[in-house]
Order: C-alpha cells, then structure tokens, then sequence
C-alpha cells in the first residue's frame, strides 16, 4: 500500500506543467458554470414556470450541443495541427455569453444563454482533450486525465458550494449568483490564452490532408466499442438538472438545493484521480465495470428515495460513477485513436454522446411529467444495466488497451 501511495505521489510530480495549468482552467470554468447550472433548473421551474420536460429539452439541447461541436472542433484541430487555438476560442466564448444569464428575464434568453455557452464548451472540448493526450506522457496517460477531470470536479462542487453561501447572503438573489459566477469564467479564458504551451508534434504540416469523413473509418474496433458504451451510459446518465430537481421534490429548501452538486462533485472529484492511477496500474476494464455498477446503485437510491439522507448516498454514488467512468473514458478513447486523429475521435466520441444526452433528457423529462421522478431513475438504472451487460459481452476489446496505449 505505501508503494502504491508512493508511486501515486512520483507520478502527480512527474506530470508536465501543462496537464496541471489545464487542470486549473477547467477548475475555474466549472466553477462558475456550476454556480449557474445548480440553480438555474429551478430557476426555470420556480420563477419562470417552465414545465420539466422543458428543462429536459434545453438541458438536452444545450449539452447535446456541447458535445455534437466537438466532432467538426476535434477534426478541424487535427487538421491544423493546433489545439490551442480553439480551446482558446471556446473558452472565450463560455466566457463571455456568463454575463447574459443575470440579464436574462425570459425563458429565450436562458435558452440563448445556455446554447452558446455549451456551443463554447463543444469548441473547446475535443481540442483540449486531444491536448491532454499530447502532453500527457503514454505511461501516464490516465493519470492526466485523472488529474484534470479531480480538478475540474473540484470546481464543480465548489460551484454549487458557493451558490448556497451566496444565495443565503443575499436572500435568493439569483442575479447577484449569476454574476459572481462571470468572475472565474474570465480567469479561466485567461489562465487558457496565456498559461498553456502547446508542445510541437511530430506531424508534417504540408503533409497533413484536409478532414475528410472517411478519415472516421480509420477508427478502430475497440474505439467504436468504446463509443457503444458510452452511448448506453448517456441513455442512463441524463442531464444533472434532475438531481436538483428532485432534491427539491424530497424537501430541501431553494438555498440550499444546490447541496445535493456539492456531495455528487465531491465524491466525483475524489474518485477520478485514482480512477486513472488505477486504470494505469491494473488495466482500464475493470475500473470502468465498477463505476457502471455504481450508477445502477445511485439510480436505485434516488429512484426509491423520500428522505434527504438517502438522497445524499445517491448523490455520493452518482458521484463515485462519473469520477471512475468520465477521466477513464477519454484515456480509452485517446489509447484506441491514431495520434493524428485524435481530435477527431474525441468528436467522434462525443457527437454520439450527444445525441444519446439529447434523447435521454427529453425522456427523462417526460417520464417526470407524467409518472414522476421514481420513473425517470428506475428508466435510468435499467439503461444502466444494460450498459454493463454490454461491457462485460465487450471485455475482450478493452483488455489490451492499457498496454497498447505506449
């Protein structure tokens, strides 16, 4: 165990500065998006009355936004050779549509808002992953990631956090939160514009050919196995809007609602930097068949819930899920793809969880609205399920990736 502790400790000092510096922009952008995000689902529903279905329908276009940008921002980051330049351009943007949501009075407004601010998080998204995996050294690859996904879920309950403290301070003020949120956003754009270098690649760049579509049937097997759980994992993992949601169906008061982020990014944030010592350790097959087991047990929890303690554990267990899935499934991604193509592959990746985050919102929306929130979690823990039958059918795929990924 102190060898594993040990070994841990030499591989966070041995990261480049870069994975660090990238870790901290995404700390800061989800920082002030969380301090958003765990409002504004009730902020829909309680000021704006909007029905939950249609929080379903914008919190699935707006993340299916994110992700679909992300397969012409991957390829087109391929194709330039630079990633940077678009990470840089979508924070930019997140950045500066943070602003519209204190202004917004209109449910058009919110729904321009929360668009363009994903449409920023889908430029920037593949770029910056493909980024990772360019700095990362291939020994510790899941580590990199590890570490920028503990950092950005660090941000993402601070977030929440913060929402609570402010929300008591200025007696549910929801603008005055929306604003102090801007302040983090610019830090991150700054901290991406200027903190982070970008290394040389060994790619010819008057040898490299334009995007072309067929450049996807160069992917592998085990890449689109990959995608193929990950497409089942989204139909299960719909928008984290309902876990606000039904904090507030269980009783807990507006301000502090945004709790239930808080514990779910903190389990998060704890588990994802392991998640990727361990995948590099022991292989990333078994690391991931435990974080989808852990979701069919959340799932569980907040379908049968009526108390704010069992609530919590799901929240915690959700959590636990993303932490040893989310970091894990960009490692597997960048070990399957072609270096040359690995922004396109994380658009691949995410062009399909897009469409999956879609249709898993507005059904979790629907089932709300009409059976209630036990229906829309127990839909959730079945796709679950299902899930991990097919990665266990899938195992054979998975279980040379961690020595293929040198």
């Amino acid at each position: 165990m102190a060898d594993q502790v040990l070994a841990a400790s030499t591989a966070l000092r041995n990261l480049p500065r870069g994975i660090w510096t990238l870790g901290f922009v995404s700390m800061f952008m989800d920082l002030s998006s969380e301090m958003i995000h765990a409002l504004l689902p009730i902020y829909l529903v309680a000021v704006l009355g909007a029905s939950t279905l249609t929080v379903g329908l914008i919190e699935g276009v707006a993340e299916s936004t994110a992700m679909i940008t992300k397969i012409f921002s991957g390829a087109l980051s391929d194709w330039l050779g630079r990633r940077k330049l678009l990470a840089v351009i979508g924070y930019g943007l997140a950045a500066l549509t943070k602003p519209i949501f204190p202004l917004a009075t209109t449910l058009e407004w919110v729904v321009t808002a929360r668009f363009l601010d994903r449409a920023g998080k889908g430029i920037r998204g593949a770029p910056r992953d493909a980024l990772v995996a360019d700095l990362a050294p291939a020994p510790l690859r899941g580590a990199s990631f590890g570490l920028r996904q503990s950092l950005d879920t660090i941000g993402a309950f601070l977030g929440p956090l913060a929402a609570i403290g402010l929300m008591l301070f200025t007696g549910d003020n929801y603008a005055a939160v929306f604003w102090i949120a801007v302040i983090p956003a610019f830090i991150a754009f700054g901290l991406m514009a200027f903190g982070v270098t970008e290394p040389e690649r060994a790619i010819d760049a008057t040898a490299r050919p334009k995007p072309q579509f067929a450049d996807v049937w160069r992917l592998s097997g085990p890449f689109w196995a990959v995608v193929a759980v990950a497409v089942v994992l989204t139909l299960a993992r719909f928008s984290e809007a309902f876990l606000v949601l039904r904090a507030q169906n269980v009783g807990l008061a507006i301000a502090i609602v945004p709790v239930v982020m808080v514990v779910m990014n903190i389990a998060y944030a704890l588990a994802a930097y392991p998640a990727g010592m361990l995948s590099d350790w022991f292989g990333r097959q078994g690391v991931l068949i435990v974080g989808v087991a852990t979701l069919v047990v959340a799932d569980l929890l907040l379908a049968l819930t009526t108390s704010v303690p069992i609530l919590l554990f799901g929240a915690v267990f959700w959590g636990l899920h993303m932490g040893l899935t989310q970091g894990l499934l960009a490692t597997l991604v960048a070990d399957t793809a072609p270096a040359d193509l690995r922004g396109t592959a994380f658009g691949v990746f995410n062009l399909a969880s897009g469409v999956a985050m879609l249709v898993a919102s507005v059904v979790a929306g629907a089932l709300w609205d009409v059976y209630g929130p036990n229906a829309t979690f127990l839909a959730g823990a079945a796709f679950t399920a299902i899930a991990l039958a097919g990665l266990l059918a899938l195992r054979k795929q998975f279980r040379s990736d961690n020595t293929s990924s040198a």
